[in-house]
């Protein structure tokens, strides 16, 4: 069942990517034009980070969402150390433990004009989500250097506001919160499967052994800010 949801996700993320990039306009009245827009955000999701994200809007008749496509990449904690160790690795405890996370994420989002609080650039938005986790566990003088990986779909919603500056920059500010798929946790030559369908596995370990000891994400919350600009 989770598999046919992935593959289902993958399709509709790539259709729809298809699509924001090639739509074009078709006026009735001449007053149709394609707008778009690039913003840059910072701040916090995970970890400190940031996003690049592109918005499409009117490029389709009467159609009342805009389309954000876009990457972000933050910093995190990737979980406890000699925990990884064990699960993945070894049972040896040799070694200074140093440890780095990163999240790499695609976001395909549907904006709406909600003019929220008289607010009349206020968006709800909402839409797919695929994230590349990699977390890096080294073991100095314990000759262990590792990463635990995980990629999965996931969906998130938020609210954007956006204050004009100028004619074309729009200071941005961005909240919301994405959920992502439990799936299958990759470090060294071992692997744990939220269905059980482990790869070599260590001793009696579990998926929930794997998933206690990694902060993958999972229910995750951002708060940004930034800049945007219409061309």
């Amino acid at each position: 069942m989770k598999e046919k949801m992935k593959k289902l996700l993958s399709v509709v993320f790539l259709l729809l990517l298809i699509n924001g990039i090639n739509a074009h306009p078709i006026p009735k009245s001449g007053e149709l034009h394609l707008k778009y827009q690039l913003q840059f955000l910072a701040g916090y999701t995970n970890g400190l980070g940031g996003q690049f994200n592109f918005i499409l809007s009117d490029f389709a008749q009467d159609f009342p969402f805009a389309l954000k496509m876009g990457y972000g990449l933050s910093a995190m904690n990737p979980g406890n150390s000699l925990d990884a160790r064990r699960i993945f690795i070894n049972d040896a405890t040799n070694g200074t433990p140093e440890k780095k996370g990163r999240m790499g994420e695609f976001k395909l989002d549907f904006l709406y004009n909600a003019k929220l609080f008289n607010l009349e650039n206020a968006y709800f938005y909402g839409g797919l989500r695929y994230s590349n986790f990699v977390g890096n566990f080294n073991f100095i003088g314990g000759n262990e250097d590792f990463d635990v990986v995980q990629n999965t779909f996931g969906f998130g919603i938020g609210l954007d506001l956006f204050f004009a500056m100028t004619s074309k920059l729009n200071l941005s500010l961005s909240s919301g919160t994405s959920y992502y798929l439990p799936d299958m946790l990759k470090g060294h030559d071992t692997g744990y499967s939220p269905d059980g369908e482990n790869i070599n596995p260590r001793n009696d370990y579990t998926y929930k052994d794997a998933d206690l000891a990694i902060n993958q994400p999972k229910l995750e919350f951002q708060l940004l800010m930034g800049v945007s600009y219409k061309f």
